[in-house]
């Protein structure tokens, strides 16, 4: 995983780029990870990662993967952008979880990098 650090407004965001096809997100320990990477070498509670660095369990909500993840970031204070395309999800309950955590300002999906970055900076 590389780790890009971008700022908008003297707000830096990890970016999180995977290498290959890696998973850098899928699981509670896989997210404190993530979290303390961010904190220590990016220097910040803001988290923009693709989708395809996200494990599909995430996407699957009845898993509870979701759920467990999100509530690690609140618990620590973090904010995420996930960012990619997601139209070809078709579960309603996904769609609705989409559109309800679009509506708030600690954890979102994205079209792509940059509105990622400006929703975590809250330049939108």
């Amino acid at each position: 995983m590389n780790i890009k650090k971008t700022a908008i407004n003297g707000i830096t965001v990890a970016v999180i780029e995977p290498e290959g096809g890696e998973i850098v997100l899928r699981d509670t320990p896989s997210a404190l990870d993530l979290i303390m990477t961010a904190k220590f070498e990016a220097e910040t509670d803001r988290i923009a990662i693709h989708k395809k660095a996200v494990a599909e369990d995430f996407f699957i909500l009845s898993t509870g993967v979701a759920g467990e993840i999100l509530q690690k970031y609140i618990n620590y204070g973090i904010k995420l952008a996930i960012y990619g395309d997601f139209s070809r999800y078709t579960s309603k309950p996904l769609r609705d979880f989409i559109y309800e955590s679009n509506r708030g300002n600690d954890f979102f999906f994205a079209a792509d990098e940059q509105e990622a970055v400006q929703r975590l900076c809250g330049a939108r």
